[in-house]
């Protein structure tokens, strides 16, 4: 297998992990915003020292930054923070497994976002694998005990699940440009400098939102250090890897070799967090896994 493929494999397991110790977290006394908060804080200052440390060794220095980097660079990380929050929020309506099931809807839609912005294309053939995926997400959106069959259809948790899985898939497009658009480094060098901005960015946007509209929720992401700084370690690991895996492939066959988050996450919650997966739940993540497979071998 190629380089990126592995690297995409430990994405997805340091994602997974970041994501459990969220959901302790935002179970806990922060709130989603604040849980979004502790990745970027803890992780900023960890990315540049390894930055500066990895233009220092390798002696590339650090590369120039054009104004092209700047749109896709600020356009991804807005993505990232409500895409987290959207995360977030779903853990507290549906279980661990089929959250992040409803979140790797980016896959299919970062195909779609890929040809708008960057002109990557999709055959015909990718497309049907988009729709089959669509039908396993109406699964795992519908919700038995409602009612009426439009709030089945139509809920909360599948508007919070779509609306992560379009910012995920905007945010992974968008920090592929912003590489792409770097003129000098190797790919690792491209990726860290990407992810130093923008996970600076990050930090001051949300941390000015909290100090403007939750005031107290700065202190508490620090007070809760312990955990949340597991978040920072291990949010670093997993964006270094997406990073560097979206400066060697396109942003879509990456996203679907992380699927393997899928099985890591199904595994979580019954071993972890002792949680059920039902049948149908179990049929609607089949279907949807069906259809990344396809996408896959087609893309």
């Amino acid at each position: 297998m190629e380089p990126w493929v592995y690297i995409t494999f430990g994405a997805a397991a340091a994602q997974t992990v970041r994501f459990m110790l969220q959901k302790r977290l935002s179970a806990g006394r922060l709130s989603a915003a604040g849980t979004t908060f502790a990745r970027f804080v803890y992780s900023a200052p960890l990315v540049a020292g390894l930055a500066f440390g990895y233009a220092a060794t390798s002696g590339q220095g650090l590369p120039s930054v054009p104004a092209a980097f700047w749109p896709y660079a600020m356009a991804g990380g807005l993505a990232q923070i409500l895409a987290t929050v959207c995360v977030v929020v779903l853990f507290g309506q549906r279980n661990f497994a089929v959250g992040i099931t409803f979140k790797k809807t980016e896959v299919l839609l970062s195909a779609l976002v890929g040809v708008v912005v960057l002109g990557e294309g999709i055959s015909w053939r990718a497309l049907g694998a988009i729709l089959i995926g669509l039908v396993g997400v109406l699964l795992l959106s519908d919700t038995p005990s409602a009612a009426r069959w439009h709030r089945r259809i139509w809920n909360r948790a599948a508007g919070l699940g779509l609306a992560s899985g379009l910012f995920f898939g905007i945010s992974g497009v968008g920090y592929r440009g912003a590489a792409l658009s770097l003129p000098e480094g190797d790919a690792l060098m491209r990726a860290l400098v990407t992810l130093m901005v923008v996970t600076a960015l990050q930090t001051l946007a949300l941390g000015g939102w909290l100090l403007w509209r939750q005031r107290g929720e700065v202190g508490r992401v620090f007070a809760a250090w312990r955990v949340a700084g597991l978040v920072g370690v291990m949010s670093m690991i997993g964006s270094v890897c997406w990073f560097t895996a979206f400066a060697l492939q396109t942003v879509a066959l990456v996203n679907a070799v992380g699927q393997v988050e899928l099985i890591l996450s199904a595994l979580a919650t019954v071993l972890v967090f002792g949680e059920r997966i039902s049948r149908r739940e179990g049929i609607g993540m089949v279907i949807l896994v069906v259809s990344i497979v396809m996408l896959i071998l087609l893309v």
